[in-house]
């Protein structure tokens, strides 16, 4: 028999590691099980023709790709219907009644799959005994035996699930790494809540396993769900990497972060090299009433503490949920507003989804959920946000993603953010970018134009906030960008200037602005102290302009007089 694992990851750069652990605990004993990888955007005719080659075909599914499995699973019944389509993963195993229904579905496994695949394997095609599958009898009737089933990670000892890989295909993409299993928490929007009891691999495997991906890749991440539960833990494994990691290895944890122990915070502050280790931290709300609602415990203001007492030495990756129950539009604005002030390289604004499973799911009368039927199960009004605030929110996280987490407007929005609310700065910028472009479809002039149309349309009375747009605006390029801002210097200055820059025989192209502030006092303190600075951008086609001060002078003696 021949069997293949697989999956369809949501882009290239993703691995999955259930399908990797699975094979490499049974290739020894079924010669006949390979594995492999597609995406969602890849031809599915193209997916499908693989996969017909095998007698049964595994697939792994999650909420970003039943869609596009169910089809391919279609495909390769039309191709070979003899062909058997077993599933497994977290989005089939609650509510899977309609899906076994499904004519392309002959098998789902549920919950952890290492004991029934295992069985299934050993016993097909006489399957009528495996717990946790669910099979069709001959009247097309699903049958299903449930047993609560603990696999013993101690078995994974001497597995390394990237083994096969080939060591040139693990550099560019994210390796996932496992240590433990469960979740001490019992947030109700979470599938993790469903297993409270933490269970860890073997200590002399995790090791292994991370030698090889440091050696051959470049970005680990774990997918514990709090990594930084048990102190002693937690700093073994960082002082392992430490010890072993090589250059352009990065690290990301999720991290709770109000119950990060004070060695653990010591330690990242005294030894670990700046960059190294990122941190995934879900705030969710700062509203305590939404977070009892949902079981959930958490202290923002340690939270808040931490973050500023690490992020010079850690990448901090910020969560935010909209659309838990007792959440207003002004709670989220509030929760919004207080965690972009700590200025994350990324903050996520997401929003709630009703994952199978989930106890948030079943509470959908008590609070008036109405959501998306179709995955990813995605809110779409409560008694708390009406449809029209949940679309201004989603403007709000369309021109976050654009301008902040793509750090194309980091100067500008810091400035706005201790002036003015962000939030509806971002509100405002979002409403006028769907006004004026597709949402999803636009270029990097496209970007800045529409945010230089809203400043010079709602803030023209702001001394600096056009300039310091201008600042994001031309660090953007490696080639000299048009005036898209019409904030150049020209004429004789621009003349007098190209004649004073050193250009050193080279072909660079030069930019002029002409800044209502003391740049050096800005750099320096992050204040913008009234005067006026002549900065050049020069671009050579090739890198990153280089920047430099022209010249500075007080606000009493203008450059332009």
């Amino acid at each position: 028999m021949r069997v293949l694992l697989t999956t369809l990851n949501a882009k290239y750069i993703h691995t999955n590691l259930a399908i990797r652990l699975l094979h490499a605990l049974n290739r020894e004993d079924f010669p006949g099980l390979d594995w492999c990888e597609f995406t969602i955007k890849q031809d599915r005719d193209e997916v499908a023709r693989t996969c017909a080659e095998y007698d049964v075909v595994a697939f792994s599914c999650y909420i970003w790709n039943i869609t596009q499995t169910l089809d391919a699973a279609r495909r390769i019944k039309a191709l070979r219907p003899e062909v058997q389509i077993l599933l497994g993963g977290p989005e089939v195993s609650s509510e899977w009644e309609a899906v076994i229904a499904k004519p392309e579905v002959d098998y789902i496994i549920t919950g952890e799959g290492e004991i029934p695949f295992r069985a299934f394997l050993e016993q097909y095609p006489n399957i009528g005994t495996v717990k946790n599958l669910i099979w069709k009898d001959a009247l097309g009737e699903p049958q299903y035996f449930a047993e609560t089933q603990i696999f013993p990670l101690e078995n994974y000892r001497y597995v390394l699930p990237y083994d096969l890989d080939a060591p040139d295909d693990l550099r560019p993409k994210v390796l996932y790494i496992e240590t433990s299993r469960g979740c001490p928490y019992k947030c109700e929007f979470c599938l993790a809540s469903l297993d409270n009891k933490v269970r860890y691999l073997p200590m002399e495997q995790i090791e292994a396993n991370l030698l090889q991906l440091m050696q051959h890749g470049r970005v680990i991440k774990f997918l514990d769900r709090t990594f930084n539960i048990k102190k002693d833990f937690t700093l073994h494994i960082f002082r392992f990497i430490l010890a072993n990691y090589r250059p352009g290895n990065v690290f990301q944890f999720e991290i709770t972060a109000d119950i990060l122990h004070p060695e653990i915070i010591e330690f990242v502050k005294n030894e670990v090299p700046e960059g190294l280790f990122r941190f995934e931290i879900g705030i969710q709300t700062v509203n305590q009433k939404a977070n009892l609602e949902v079981s959930r415990k958490q202290s923002f203001d340690k939270t808040r503490n931490i973050i500023r007492a690490l992020q010079h030495k850690v990448e901090m990756h910020l969560d935010l949920i909209v659309g838990l129950p007792l959440d207003y539009f002004e709670d989220i604005k509030f929760s919004f507003e207080e965690v972009f002030k700590l200025y994350p390289p990324e903050l996520q604004l997401g929003f709630l989804k009703f994952l199978k499973g989930t106890p948030v799911r079943y509470k959908q009368e008590q609070h008036g959920f109405v959501f998306d039927p179709e995955p990813p199960y995605q809110i779409i009004r409560s008694n708390y946000l009406n449809e029209q605030q949940l679309h201004q929110i989603t403007l709000v996280e369309h021109a976050l993603e654009i301008y902040w987490n793509k750090h194309r407007a980091e100067r500008t929005l810091r400035y706005i953010t201790e002036q003015y609310s962000i939030f509806d700065f971002l509100l405002g910028l979002g409403e006028h970018f769907e006004q004026s472009c597709d949402l999803h479809r636009f270029d990097l002039n496209d970007v800045y134009r529409i945010i230089g149309e809203y400043i010079a349309r709602n803030y023209s009375n702001d001394p600096y906030a056009m300039s310091l747009l201008a600042l994001d605006y031309f660090s953007q390029y490696k080639i000299k960008p048009k005036d898209l801002l019409n904030l150049e210097i020209g004429g004789e200055m621009r003349k007098h200037l190209n004649r004073t820059t050193d250009q050193s025989g080279d072909k660079r192209r030069f930019a002029f602005l002409l800044l209502p502030f003391d740049y050096a006092c800005y750099q320096r303190e992050g204040i913008l102290f009234p005067g006026e600075t002549v900065v050049s951008f020069a671009y050579d086609g090739q890198n990153s302009p280089v920047f430099n001060i022209c010249m500075t002078q007080p606000a009493d003696t203008p450059l332009h007089a």
